[in-house]
């Protein structure tokens, strides 16, 4: 007879489920008694160079082997002391949707179920937030990386014709430019590489003193490129800049991308969810006039990753872009095989995982009030840092402080080698982890505050700990 994986025992599967689920919940709930991140230890590190196994393995110990060895040498992104990137901290409410998703192990590539529409419903929930027409599409995807490349194709097909997909870029005898500030994320342009047009075509244009983009600058490069028999195609703007959480002039953005006939993306890769906070959104304004729009739920919005998503204000031409005739994806009226148009109408990926479970539940359980205080609440404790910097001598403000993310340094000679170190042994010791950037020429120590969990004390903690740190790296 055929043997099942599931279990002979299921009484026995659920009581080890339940030790699992009472284990990592225990973990959340005594996260701040934890060091946030911790050096991965040799003895540790070799056990993952272990031969494949063969033969099967009681699950009780493969889960002492995740609790010993996995858990507690994670990122550390659901602890409070983390600052280092912009990471979401995740919800126990996420989590449990996330068990509950796995137990499903739904497909959303297409087919007519329900969990499809709940990804629906969450479209038209943000075709609502963001201001976007109920013909726009949306669609999850695995972060803002894929969703910008995603967003450039559409643009592309908008510019030339979706039978660019046949015959190639080559064929059109065009060369096609876009425009982005120089503080942008680097995936724009590994989207214009990826799409086939060329990194070299995408326009990296001077920013202001606040790092938003230079629309006079803009204009002059979109002229030039015109003058030199280019097109102009696309314009990216920015709602959190990585460096520094800058936003650009949407609204100016977009009257100029309507006036040179440009496609408008918007990256807000975690900007864009300050739509929820009432005193953040009013700088978001015009991003409701963005042709299509790419964020992240995994982080303002607190979702566990992955959860990216894509917004087309163009249903239409964005189905256009990635829909396939193939037969074994034909659609029916009636059936398993109904509900057209599919997931996988709208993007490159077949096998999709049920990621809008956990966003719905997130949204549900907590409500958009409550998930917009909290972003409200991340910018607050990034002023407060900024303060508690400059009332330091020891220590210096080195960007603006938009949104929630602080540059600062250690004031000193050797400053870019004692804010490495600084950053570094913060790191090491547990009390919090910031990362680095480069703002003006010169190395900052950066603190990106997204974790609902993050509190004034830890703030504290990081300065008093740079300031100590800082000293130390001073003598060495």
């Amino acid at each position: 007879m055929r043997k099942t994986l599931d279990p002979a025992d299921w009484t026995a599967l659920r009581a080890q489920g339940h030790r699992m689920l009472d284990d990592i919940l225990d973990y959340l709930e005594t996260i701040r008694d934890r060091p946030v991140w911790q050096p991965i230890p040799d003895e540790v590190r070799r056990q993952f160079r272990a031969a494949v196994p063969t033969a099967p393995s009681d699950l009780a110990g493969v889960h002492d082997e995740f609790m010993r060895h996995i858990l507690p040498f994670a990122t550390g992104n659901a602890h409070p002391g983390f600052m280092g990137w912009v990471h979401g901290g995740g919800t126990p409410v996420g989590m449990l949707a996330e068990l509950l998703a796995a137990g499903i192990n739904a497909n959303l590539g297409g087919r007519d179920h329900v969990p499809i529409e709940v990804e629906r419903q969450i479209t038209r929930w943000m075709a609502q937030i963001f201001g976007f027409p109920a013909t726009s599409t949306g669609l999850f995807v695995t972060g803002t990386s894929l969703a910008n490349f995603i967003g450039v194709l559409v643009a592309r097909a908008a510019a030339v014709g979706t039978e660019v997909r046949q015959t190639g870029i080559a064929a059109t005898g065009k060369r096609l430019t876009a425009y982005t500030a120089d503080k942008a994320h680097g995936c724009i342009a590994q989207a214009m590489d990826l799409s086939g047009l060329g990194a070299a075509q995408l326009r990296a244009i001077p920013t202001d003193e606040q790092h938003r983009i230079d629309l006079n600058a803009l204009a002059t490069a979109i002229a030039a490129d015109r003058r030199a028999g280019a097109e102009p195609f696309l314009v990216v703007g920015t709602a959190g800049t990585v460096d520094i959480g800058a936003t650009d002039d949407l609204a100016a953005l977009a009257d100029l991308a309507a006036r040179e006939k440009l496609w408008f993306h918007v990256d807000g890769a975690f900007g864009a969810l300050g739509m929820l906070a009432p005193d953040i959104a009013p700088r978001l304004a015009g991003i409701e006039r963005a042709d299509s729009l790419a964020f992240d739920f995994h982080k303002w919005g607190q979702v566990p990753y992955d959860a990216g998503f894509i917004m087309v204000r163009n249903g239409l031409l964005h189905q256009a872009t990635f829909a396939t005739d193939a037969a074994y994806l034909r659609h029916e009226t009636r059936g398993l095989a109904a509900g057209a148009p599919w997931p996988c109408d709208f993007g490159p990926d077949l096998s999709r995982s049920f990621r809008a479970l956990k966003t719905w539940f997130t949204l549900k359980t907590y409500g958009t009030d409550a998930l917009g205080a909290s972003i409200s609440e991340t910018c607050a404790l990034a002023r407060y840092l900024a303060a508690r910097v400059a009332a330091t001598p020891a220590l210096e403000v080195l960007a603006p402080v938009p949104l929630n993310i602080v540059c600062f340094g250690y004031r000193c000679a050797d400053a870019d080698r004692v804010n490495a170190e600084i950053a570094i042994r913060l790191q090491e010791s547990g009390i919090a982890a910031p990362s680095t950037t480069t703002v003006g020429g010169r190395l900052a120590i950066r603190a990106a505050i997204v974790n609902h969990r993050t509190e004034r004390r830890d703030i504290d903690r990081l300065v008093e700990a740079a300031v100590r740190f800082g000293a130390a790296a001073v003598q060495s």
